[in-house]
């Protein structure tokens, strides 16, 4: 087997195009010192070899890693969640954009039980300087990353509103929950349906307690009545099987409106199980638009994720250029997937 040709070095390049080292240095990393004549001549020698500058010696130099942290938190059993995958890879790509890696972390081990550290991992990251900044995607009440990140000075950007620090400067890029939610109602409502049921998460998550008020808005607007038909469980296929039997039975409402795809999924086990047709019979809407929900004709709200990403990617780019920009709080809209559970 024929040996694979050696990557060139620094010194190959200076040696082809006839000038030092340093003049090769500079033409990577401070081109403007350089006449042109002699900047194309040393740049025509990095392409002809096809030299690629060794990255780890200029992140000792610049003290940059182009790395971006972002906490993986464990998956949830019984859901349809899938929304934080298609994040992810948006987020990987819009990096790539602009010259930036994801180096993707977990919290450490959570015995069962118990209720993960919201600033494992943070910790060494940070002290090592391994990453250039962080995305924070968990901004509900009480977590402690934004305001411990801030305390350090640590550059981060956060997918999600600082729900409870109206004081908070840090740039963040969320999406509208209750507009999305007001949307689906709408839609239902559109087809003629009067009793609409809202299926949301237990209280406490103010991303839920959002959503929820996009559909009491569209209902009030509507002139409907709310009283009877909403349900407050966990985000499980179970629960929402569960609590629309409940509603089926107390109020019979013809159409839902759901938090998530995960509760919507329980919802239409319940239809199922009962004899009758998502669409025809009883209206369902989720929410993420996950491939869960494409696959099963669901209708659901869509986030605008890679929207989300590019947004989050300019802010950070913002934070580290130390430019003095004025901090990004963006506010996107989600889209409705209209498919076969609500025609």
């Amino acid at each position: 087997m024929e040996n694979p040709r050696p990557p060139a070095t620094l010194a190959d390049v200076a040696e082809r195009a006839g000038v030092s080292r340093q003049t090769v240095s500079n033409a990577i990393n401070n081109p403007d010192l350089l006449r042109a004549d002699t900047l194309a001549r040393v740049m025509e020698a990095i392409e002809g070899l096809g030299y690629t500058p060794n990255q780890a010696a200029r992140h000792l130099r610049t003290r940059t890693s182009r790395l971006v942290g972002l906490r993986l938190m464990p998956a949830q059993e019984f859901t349809a969640n899938m929304a934080m995958d298609r994040f992810v890879r948006a987020l990987v790509e819009a990096a790539r954009e602009v010259g930036y890696h994801v180096l993707l972390f977990s919290g450490g081990p959570v015995a069962e039980g118990e209720v993960p550290d919201p600033l494992g991992g943070y910790d060494d990251l940070f002290r090592s300087t391994s990453v250039d900044a962080f995305v924070v995607t968990d901004t509900y009440l009480g977590n402690p990353q934004t305001v411990e990140l801030t305390r350090r000075r640590a550059p981060f950007v956060a997918f999600g509103r600082p729900w409870d620090d109206p004081d908070a400067t840090h740039p963040w890029v969320d999406v509208d929950g209750a507009a999305g939610v007001a949307a689906a109602t709408d839609h239902v409502r559109e087809l003629g349906h009067e009793r609409i049921a809202w299926l949301g998460w237990e209280p406490g998550s103010r991303i839920g307690e959002d959503r929820r008020a996009g559909w009491y808005r569209s209902m009030t607007g509507h002139g409907l009545a709310t009283a009877g038909l909403e349900a407050a469980v966990p985000d499980t296929v179970d629960a929402g099987r569960g609590a629309a039997a409940r509603l089926l039975d107390a109020t019979g409402p013809t159409a839902f409106v759901c938090a998530s795809d995960t509760l919507a999924v329980g919802v239409l086990h319940t239809l199922r199980d009962r004899g009758l047709r998502a669409g025809s019979d009883v209206a369902v809407v989720g929410f993420d638009d996950s491939q869960v929900a494409q696959v099963m004709g669901l209708t659901s709200v869509r986030q605008p994720l890679e929207q989300v990403a590019v947004e989050l990617v300019a802010a950070l780019v913002d934070v580290l250029s130390a430019t003095g920009r004025p901090t990004r709080e963006v506010l996107l809209a989600p889209t409705l997937a209209i498919r076969q559970t609500s025609v």
